[in-house]
């Protein structure tokens, strides 16, 4: 099959990339689907900080690769050993893209989420489907995949065990983003931190992921004078974050409040130091941005031991897409998760190097790709 997407062509050039166009937009060939794998005709991807972070080089991946990792779709074409598998996934079915996919078989799928999958995380970091294949090609040279989704396309081949199946009444934009920034916004302060019906919750950090994790933090049942506070270094966000519900709002430098729960959702160690500090007596501190490599930030390990705060680390949200998407799912059909409000921007795909532009300068929240 001839497919459209955008392809990574190097990591690292220079910004602004609409100058530099990293990433083409290019004729591919998708292979058919393997025994285990799925044809998903994509609607809707979204542009999240760890699409930028493989461009700018933060997360060093094999080039060329058809990026894109958070996206929905429509099943067309299943492979044989499927129906045994998971006999939800049939042809018609939207399907929300995991970008880590669980082999369900190793030790650290064992661990209810808080581990993410080794066999899922070799693929990742190969640029294979969970099986070992690449089932994309360019003039006769293989293309890596992103995540096991390359979702920055109008179809793409998945292994089952990457999509998780939603109704047929949420709508594209929705569910893609269930699959990454609610995922894991959502699944930090869920799964990770767990606040007690009287718990502060504070989010640092308010992209994709930081205005998903404070969009659970109010769908939360508990006491009325919970607050949930915002932190981030732009005006705008913090407006947005007041629009949507949040208690009180800060910019780094004027923060003066604790509280029980801080998710720090920046991926910058000053973001994180800043997480850290503001962790109550007893209280934890969960953190799920992705800085550079080799990033180094300061704490004071006295103010951990004397007043028993903890450090979490989560990826994905520490969840299990089969078990938590559908959670997210029942949350914004009963009008408690307006994920819609978390979409800043549609962008065409051939605006992608722009669109990372923007995503850079810290302006969207999240920008989706319709197809």
């Amino acid at each position: 099959m001839k497919i459209t997407g955008a392809v990574l062509e190097e990591v690292g050039r220079s910004r602004p990339f609409a100058d530099s166009r990293p990433i083409s937009i290019s004729e591919l060939e998708l292979d058919a689907p393997g025994d285990t794998e799925l044809v998903i005709r994509i609607e809707a991807a979204g542009i999240c900080h760890s699409d930028l972070s493989v461009v700018d080089g933060n997360r060093p991946r094999p080039v060329p690769m058809l990026l894109g990792h958070e996206a929905a779709g429509v099943i067309e074409e299943v492979g044989s050993a499927v129906a045994a598998a998971n006999p939800e996934l049939v042809v018609g079915r939207r399907v929300v893209m995991a970008f880590l996919p669980r082999c369900g078989e190793c030790r650290e799928c064992r661990t209810d989420g808080r581990m993410p999958c080794s066999t899922g995380s070799r693929s990742n970091n190969a640029g294979t489907l969970l099986g070992g294949a690449r089932r994309l090609h360019r003039d006769g040279d293989d293309v890596h995949h992103h995540l096991g989704v390359s979702g920055f396309a109008d179809h793409a081949v998945v292994d089952y065990r990457s999509v998780v199946p939603v109704g047929d009444d949420v709508p594209p934009d929705v569910a893609a983003v269930l699959g990454c920034a609610v995922l894991t916004g959502g699944g930090a302060v869920l799964n990770a931190a767990a606040p007690g019906p009287e718990d502060d919750v504070m989010v640092v950090g308010l992209g994709g992921v930081g205005m998903a994790a404070l969009l659970t933090a109010l769908s939360l049942d508990g006491a009325p004078e919970r607050r949930i506070i915002a932190v981030d270094s732009l005006d705008e966000k913090l407006e947005r974050a007041r629009a949507l519900g949040a208690t009180d709002t800060y910019t780094p430098a004027a923060l003066d409040a604790k509280a029980d729960v801080v998710i720090e959702a920046a991926g910058n160690p000053r973001a994180f130091e800043t997480a850290v500090a503001a962790a109550a007596p007893g209280g934890r501190t969960v953190t799920v941005g992705l800085p550079a490599p080799g990033a180094d930030a300061t704490i004071s390990p006295l103010g951990l031991v004397a007043e028993a705060r903890t450090i979490i680390g989560s990826y994905l949200g520490s969840a299990v897409p089969t078990r938590d998407i559908p959670k997210f799912e029942a949350l914004w059909r009963a009008g408690r998760l307006p994920v819609e409000e978390l979409v800043s921007a549609h962008v065409d795909l051939a605006d992608i190097n722009e669109a990372m532009d923007s995503l850079a300068d810290g302006h969207a929240v999240r920008q989706i790709i319709r197809f």
